[in-house]
């Protein structure tokens, strides 16, 4: 692989804490995310720090502040400095259409990257772990409404609640306030206009529909406040969450058990 994907996935690493700028090797990979706050206190992460919660939005388009893309540019401006941002950013977007995507005419560097991390990431992290993944993706479905990578080692029994309350259920809210507004300028436009205006609409109400059974599916197993056992490993462990995970019988060999 290019060693621009394997920058990308330490990265991705130091978001989850599993490594950090502060730290040589492996930082946390313990259970449960149990001790992890102790780390924090001791400023393990203190140049760059650690996500939360451990879940991380990986979408399409910037509807969260603290999103996989976002925290990629805050990393690249922590450790290259803001007068080499763009020019980072650029090598960074460059060197992925040259390996991992194709390039895209009038995209930003940014928005490159974006694509690949909520199009590519997970199908090289799959090929890195050879199918053992250690970010989980959790995904609505095909209108990829909403995905999130967890951290394995820091899933613990409130974490789909927390995916709910913190994300999900804030994400359904921007989904209707975008549709009632798109649904007022729809009133007012036409021809050309009128046409792209539904046409965002139909794709947005596709989503906000996704999301929504994804989230009565997801408080249905987050009330069950699931545990995992590490010593299980990945292929049991993926298979506790029905299909609230993607790739769920590449993982384990079967289709997903719905409780």
């Amino acid at each position: 692989t290019d060693i621009t994907i394997d920058i990308l996935s330490y990265i991705i690493g130091c978001m989850m804490g599993r490594y950090s700028l502060d730290r040589e090797g492996l930082v946390y990979a313990h259970e449960g995310n149990k001790g992890f706050a102790e780390l924090v206190a001791e400023d393990a992460y203190k140049t760059f720090p650690a996500d939360n919660d451990g879940i991380l939005p990986l979408m399409d388009d910037e509807w969260f502040d603290d999103d996989v893309t976002s925290r990629v540019k805050e990393f690249v401006r922590t450790v290259w400095g803001e007068e080499h941002l763009q020019e980072n950013l650029e090598f960074i977007a460059e060197s992925l259409c040259l390996y991992a995507i194709k390039p895209k005419k009038g995209e930003s560097a940014l928005d490159t990257i974006r694509r690949y991390l909520s199009t590519q990431f997970w199908k090289d992290h799959m090929k890195m772990y050879k199918k053992r993944p250690i970010y989980w993706l959790f995904s609505s479905g095909k209108e990829k409404a909403f995905e999130c990578l967890v951290y394995l080692h820091r899933y613990n029994d409130a974490t789909l609640a927390r995916m709910r309350t913190e994300y999900v259920v804030p994400l359904l809210a921007r989904y209707q306030a975008n549709i009632d507004r798109l649904n007022e300028q729809v009133d007012g436009a036409s021809g050309g206009e009128a046409t792209r205006l539904k046409r965002e609409r139909d794709s947005l109400s596709k989503k906000f529909n996704e999301l929504r059974s994804f989230d009565d599916r997801l408080r249905h197993y987050a009330d069950m406040r699931i545990s995992i056992d590490l010593d299980d490993g990945v292929k049991v462990n993926y298979g506790k969450f029905g299909d609230l995970l993607a790739d769920v019988k590449a993982i384990t060999g079967n289709a997903p058990e719905i409780i």
